[in-house]
């Protein structure tokens, strides 16, 4: 089974709400990161995303927070890829400490984002394993 994870830190340039709320639409760019290394590792070819069957926002995330973006194609067709996601606050910055630059590492994580979705990458353009 192809997996891919990435870690990426939420700055103050993706919050865009009050009290420094990042777009849910971030989440979508991190799977799309995600899903482009399980096409690569895959295939050889970045592919394209073709439709997101799901997305479910469980929890705020604000700038300052880490988030862990996990990926997984879960079948195979010809040229199509089902995968699944999970973005998962693995550190969060403490909003009313002394200092704002203070942040916590979480204990458990906390699940802010799920999907699933489909990539096709064409069959000209598959090579076993980038």
């Amino acid at each position: 089974m192809t997996e891919a994870m990435i870690r990426l830190r939420m700055s103050n340039a993706d919050a865009h709400y009050a009290g420094n709320l990042v777009d849910g639409a971030r989440m979508l760019e991190l799977f799309g990161d995600v899903a482009t290394e399980l096409l690569i590792r895959s295939d050889g070819d970045e592919g394209l995303f073709v439709a997101y069957d799901e997305v479910e926002f469980t929890a705020p995330v604000h700038a300052g927070d880490f988030i862990e973006a996990r990926g997984r194609i879960i079948s195979r067709g010809n040229t199509s890829r089902k995968m699944e996601f999970t973005a998962h606050k693995v550190i969060t910055s403490l909003e009313k400490a002394e200092y704002d630059s203070a942040a916590k590492v979480l204990e458990e994580p906390v699940l802010v984002c799920r999907a699933s979705g489909t990539c096709v990458v064409p069959g000209e353009r598959q090579r076993r394993g980038g």
